[in-house]
């Protein structure tokens, strides 16, 4: 599989505050390039190379194409409202009040999503072509499966493990209004009036099930929906965590670095990105959006909406390079270890200022609940302040999906659900140390196939009864219900990347080379000798004075210029050493 982590996004995200825009996340949008001239195509400039295949080749040589190094950048593209790019060449990028916010001052909410699909079915197409509405999307990064993989197909984990028999509920945070949707390339009517616009567009607005179908839910709005429709404005950090910061059941379950007190806590050693007193960074500045397609996944998350990578040097344009930070130390990690290992040293931290704890779920058992009604959610084991583990990434995961055979990891005694794929050994420079929640539960398992069984979530929140449950598991799934299964531990890898601390609150070289207590570098991370001290030591010298880590590896890498391999198993080729 082609690694396509190349095409760098031309965004400034360090902007102060996004831009309002009413046009429900794409304006007004004209449907391309009014400023373009069609006319000056690849084919009009035959010594012009077109670099990205968009059919227009670069100004630099006569061209139409103002970037020939982005596809989704050229004449006829359709400009994207106060993003920074110029997609349609016409020399400005178009601000989302032309045509967005003053022409939706006078709407009235007339009962239906047909007030949003009027005037913005291009966006309605969008959203319906994207994971965040399909539910699924090209595993780019998944090493093994098919192509398209998600909630909705196959995916399984280690929190309510598949969403099979229970879309109505596991459908909540669907940004649909209720029906499941259709994977065709050609909407119906219905799956494009599905869409509910509000759920991202509003902050204010809020939404209730009845008979199956969401509806508003005025009595808890503190606003009209007339108001509602005539205040859309680009989604922020409510929009995204009323969602994100509640899946797998509840308020900072799943993630581990998200919660909903990331929409509005002052505390700055919560969150120095998103928190109002410092950086007060909304979604969409990371997360690149285009067409309704978002960039940035966990590693855990099987589909690529967007395949653009975040970078934090995006922002902190001198930290990636070798001379970017203080210390000369530092930047000889840079390489081959992620900015999140050391700028996140405890995930799941505790607001100061928020009434919730935002602890995060570590283990959970279907076999007990503590709920004395329904719905009857299994019990949990919940913490705070965790220290992550760490693990090589190459931005690769092997994900289970429902019908794989469960492998058992001897090393953590538990089958997993996802792993990062990397190793310190591995040759992409794509593979670095990053920090990862780690967490485990009590599932079936299938015995006369070892196939992981999907409960039925629906069936459990009902009765608790997680017998009955994994039976109508099995039956959605294409069994009897009647075969024997037995209950085993799972676990899952998931990166952290929020709730990045203070630049003073960063690991120190002591907290990873002082001790084990954080990593284990020889024992789990591969940085163990290639042989016996003994023979490392003497294939150069005679037995020398025992010194520190620290004093041995200036020694031998910064004075002498040896490569890893000289004493361990791995090589740093990037580094051009001895």
């Amino acid at each position: 599989m082609i690694r396509n982590f190349f095409l760098v996004a031309r965004v400034v995200l360090c902007l102060t505050a996004l831009v309002s825009c009413g046009g429900g996340g794409g304006g007004s949008d004209d449907g391309g390039g009014s400023g373009g001239n069609a006319s000056n195509t690849l084919g009009a400039n035959l010594a012009c190379l077109d670099e990205d295949g968009d059919g227009y080749g670069s100004r630099s040589c006569g061209g139409a194409d103002c970037d020939d190094a982005d596809p989704d950048v050229n004449p006829l593209a359709r400009d994207i409202c106060g993003d920074n790019i110029d997609q349609n060449c016409d020399g400005v990028d178009r601000l989302c009040t032309d045509g967005g916010a003053a022409d939706h001052s006078g709407l009235a909410w007339d009962g239906s999503p047909g007030v949003c699909l009027s005037c913005h079915r291009g966006e309605a197409e969008d959203m319906y072509a994207s994971t965040h509405y399909q539910w699924q999307g090209d595993a780019l990064y998944m090493s093994h499966g098919p192509l398209k993989q998600g909630k909705i197909a196959g995916a399984v984990n280690s929190y309510c493990i598949n969403i099979s028999g229970n879309w109505a509920g596991c459908g909540n945070c669907h940004v649909g209004l209720g029906a499941r949707p259709q994977a065709t390339d050609n909407p119906t009517e219905a799956q494009l009036r599905n869409i509910d616009c509000l759920v991202c567009h509003q902050k204010d607005y809020k939404r209730v099930k009845v008979g199956g179908d969401f509806v508003p839910d005025t009595a808890n709005m503190t606003i009209t929906l007339d108001e509602a429709v005539q205040t859309v404005h680009m989604p922020d950090r409510e929009n995204c965590l009323q969602c994100h910061a509640k899946a797998g059941g509840g308020d900072a379950v799943k993630r581990g670095d998200l919660a909903l007190a990331s929409a509005d806590t002052a505390d700055a050693q919560y969150d120095v990105h998103m928190t109002v007193s410092a950086g007060n960074l909304q979604c969409q500045q990371c997360h690149i959006f285009r067409d309704h397609r978002f960039a940035g996944k966990g590693s855990d998350i099987r589909p690529t909406d967007l395949d653009l990578e975040i970078a934090c040097a995006a922002c902190h344009t001198n930290k990636g390079k070798r001379n970017g930070h203080s210390s000369s130390t530092i930047n000889t990690h840079v390489a081959r270890v992620a900015c999140q290992t050391c700028h996140i040293p405890y995930y799941a931290k505790d607001a100061n200022d928020s009434a919730a704890s935002e602890a995060t779920e570590i283990h959970r058992t279907w076999l007990a609940t503590a709920s004395m009604a329904p719905p009857y959610h299994p019990d949990s084991t919940k913490a705070n302040n965790l220290v992550p583990k760490y693990r090589f990434w190459n931005r690769y995961s092997e994900n289970y999906l429902l019908g794989d055979a469960a492998e058992y990891d001897p090393t953590t005694g538990a089958f997993p659900t996802s792993r990062p794929e990397g190793f310190v050994d591995d040759a992409s420079t794509d593979s670095k140390l990053y920090p990862f929640k780690y967490k485990t539960a009590e599932q079936p398992i299938l015995d006369a196939t070892g196939q992981l069984i999907a409960l039925d979530t629906k069936v459990y929140f009902q009765t608790a009864d997680p017998d009955l449950a994994t039976s109508a598991g099995l039956v959605n799934m294409g069994y009897t219900g009647h075969e024997a299964y037995s209950w085993i531990n799972t676990d899952t890898f998931q990166l952290l990347n929020h709730q990045v601390s203070p630049g003073h609150e960063a690991l120190s070289c002591w907290d990873c080379h002082g001790n084990t207590g954080r990593m284990d570098l020889k024992g789990e991370l591969g940085y163990q000798l290639k042989a016996p001290e003994s023979q490392v030591c003497t294939q150069c010298h005679g037995r020398e004075e025992k010194e520190s880590f620290s004093a041995i590896h200036e020694e031998h890498v910064r004075e002498k210029k040896y490569d890893c391999s000289h004493c361990h198993t791995f090589s740093r080729p990037e580094r051009n050493l001895r």
